[in-house]
C-alpha cells in the first residue's frame, strides 16, 4: 500500500465565526491549518494512508490538541519532533462578495521557523514511504526551514520516494532576505511532480507568460504554453499541474485546472462555484486528491478530474481541512453536483 509523507508547519487558526469581521464579535472560532498537514488530511479522507511530520513546541496543549486531530482523520502523527519555540497562529476573515479574504499571520519564532538541518530524522520519517509532499510556504518562513526543505526534499529523492510540490508563494512571509525564486529554484530540482497557479510560476520560478492573474478568465493555449516553459526549465519535473482560478467575487470562483505530462495537455471540466463558504485549504484538497488519483486511479485524467471535483466541494466547507471521502468525490464527478437532499 502506498504511503503519503508530508511534511510542514501546522498553525492554530482564528476566525472570527460565520463572514463577520475581525472582532465584530469579540469571539475567535479556533481550528488548525497548514497546508502540508491538509494535504494529509484530504488524502487521508480518501483512502491513502498518510503521514505528516512537523516540529511542535514541547508540552504544549495546543499542540498536542493538534497531533489529537490529525489522528482523528487517521493521519499517522508519530514522527512529529518536538523543539524549541512557539505554536504559530493565524487569523483569516472569510471574504463575502466584493469583500476580499484577508489573512495575518502570527508565526514568527514558531518551532518549525526555529528547527535547523539534522533535527529530523528522515530515515525514520519515510519509513515505508512512497510519496513524499511539501509546499512553498515552509521555506518561506525562515532560512532555517528553507535548509531544512531542502533537506527533506533530497533525503525523499536518495530514498527513492516520488516527489511532490506545491509551489504556494506567499508574498507576507518572504521577509528574511532571499526570494522565492532563490530557495525554489533550488528546491525544486529535486521534485517529480509540481503543483501550481500562474502567479507561483511566475513568483517562485521566475518563469514569465502571457497570462494575466488578475483577469478572472482563462485561456488553455496560454496555460499550455506556460505549462511547456516550466518543464522545458525543469527537465526533472515529470509534470505539472496548474489550478485554474476565475476570480469573479469573493463569493463567485469559476474553478479548473490543467496538467502537461509532457506527452499529453489535459484540461478539467469547469465548475461555477458560487455562495463560496470558505476557499482557504481549496488548493491543499486538489494536491491531495492529485496525489490520491496518480496512486490510485487508472490515468492522468482520472486523477485529474477527482483533484478538481475534491478541491471543488471544499469550498463548501469552514476549515482548512477536507471532510470529504473518495465516494463523495467520485459522485461529483460523475455528475452529482445538483445538490439534492440524500435521504
Amino acid at each position: 500500500m502506498p504511503l503519503l509523507v508530508t511534511f510542514g508547519e501546522t498553525m492554530l487558526r482564528l476566525a472570527p465565526p460565520g463572514f463577520e469581521r475581525f472582532l465584530q464579535s469579540p469571539q475567535f472560532v479556533a481550528t488548525f491549518g497548514g497546508g502540508e498537514a491538509n494535504v494529509a488530511v484530504a488524502a487521508a479522507q480518501f483512502g491513502l494512508p498518510s503521514r505528516y511530520v512537523t516540529v511542535l513546541p514541547p508540552n504544549n496543549p495546543i499542540a498536542d490538541a493538534l497531533a489529537g486531530e490529525l489522528r482523528r482523520f487517521a493521519v499517522d502523527t508519530s514522527q512529529i519532533v518536538r523543539g524549541k519555540g512557539r505554536m504559530g497562529i493565524y487569523y483569516v476573515e472569510p471574504g463575502a462578495n466584493q469583500r476580499a479574504s484577508k489573512v495575518v499571520y502570527d508565526r514568527d519564532n514558531s518551532a518549525i521557523a526555529l528547527a535547523k538541518v539534522g533535527d529530523i530524522d528522515w530515515t525514520k520519517a519515510f519509513e515505508g514511504g512512497s510519496w513524499f509532499h511539501i509546499t512553498g510556504i515552509t521555506p518561506a518562513i525562515s532560512q532555517s526551514a528553507a535548509n531544512l526543505s531542502i533537506e527533506s526534499v533530497r533525503a525523499a529523492r536518495d530514498k527513492g520516494l516520488t516527489v511532490s510540490c506545491d509551489l504556494n508563494y506567499r508574498k507576507n512571509l518572504w521577509k528574511y532576505g532571499k526570494t522565492a525564486k532563490d530557495v525554489m529554484s533550488e528546491l525544486v530540482p529535486y521534485v517529480d511532480v509540481c503543483i501550481a497557479n500562474e502567479e507561483d510560476c511566475q513568483e517562485s520560478l521566475g518563469i514569465q507568460s502571457d497570462v494575466d492573474v488578475h483577469s478572472g478568465t482563462l485561456h488553455a493555449a496560454e496555460y499550455q504554453r506556460l505549462a511547456e516553459k516550466v518543464l522545458e526549465a525543469y527537465p526533472n519535473l515529470k509534470m505539472l499541474a496548474i489550478t485554474l482560478r476565475e476570480s469573479k467575487s469573493a463569493s463567485h470562483n469559476g474553478w479548473s485546472a490543467c496538467l502537461y505530462d509532457r506527452k499529453e495537455f489535459l484540461i478539467s471540466r469547469h465548475y461555477e462555484i458560487t455562495h463560496i463558504v470558505d476557499r482557504v485549504g481549496g488548493g491543499d484538497s486538489f494536491a491531495g486528491g492529485l496525489i490520491y488519483g496518480l496512486n490510485f486511479l487508472g490515468s492522468h485524467r482520472d486523477a485529474l478530474e477527482f483533484a478538481v471535483a475534491a478541491s471543488c466541494l471544499k469550498h463548501s466547507i469552514p476549515g482548512d481541512f477536507n471532510r470529504f471521502t473518495k465516494e463523495e468525490v467520485e459522485q461529483l464527478v460523475k455528475g452529482g453536483g445538483a445538490g439534492r437532499v440524500q435521504r
